[in-house]
């Protein structure tokens, strides 16, 4: 049987595309062109709450809309211009870190999400930083320097938000019927 999304399902997709892009303008300007934003703390949540396949697929809309020129990147930007621009590897990977986030969910064993999260920073700073290092001709020690060093700090604090707020929101949420087992795969 297919598992079909429910109207719920997708206004549970809308409600966390809506929080990235809130969450993307909380945003301090970093030198290299990356700005330290709470997208990454966003992105993950919506997959552990969602689950990987509803989380996936609110990141998706977040970077399809943002594609099509709706200003909900980060310094309410848009357009496909900044996917191809330096920073375009960071959003481009979004959907991956959601998906990571609620696979390590679902696994209902706390060293898989913990392992996920983890995992999925890491793709995050390795898709970005590959992408700055094509778009901008700069050396992986620069890319390094300018997108994942000065970053690390946060990450680890958004890591751990993430792995304890995510699971008691969608205990909270599930709790009180706003979410079932199936609408969070």
């Amino acid at each position: 049987m297919k598992d079909k999304m429910t109207i719920r399902d997708y206004c549970y997709i809308g409600l966390f595309t809506s929080l990235i892009a809130v969450m993307a303008q909380i945003s301090i300007p970093m030198p290299a062109g990356v700005p330290m934003t709470l997208q990454t703390f966003a992105v993950p949540l919506a997959g552990i709450v969602l689950g990987r396949k509803r989380g996936f697929f609110a990141a998706v809309v977040y970077v399809l809309i943002g594609a099509v020129g709706v200003p909900v990147f980060a310094g309410f930007t848009g357009g496909i211009g900044i996917l191809l621009g330096a920073t375009g590897g960071f959003l481009v990977s979004f959907p991956l870190m959601a998906y990571m986030a609620g696979f390590g969910m679902e696994k209902n064993n706390p060293a898989y999400l913990w392992g996920s999260l983890i995992l999925g920073a890491l793709l995050n700073y390795a898709f970005g930083s590959l992408w700055f290092m094509a778009f901008t001709g700069s050396s992986l020690q620069t890319a390094l320097m300018g997108c994942v060093v000065p970053f690390i700090p946060t990450s680890i604090v958004k890591i751990i938000l993430d792995g304890t707020a995510g699971p008691l929101l969608r205990n909270v949420l599930s709790r009180a019927g706003l979410i079932d087992s199936r609408s969070a795969s």
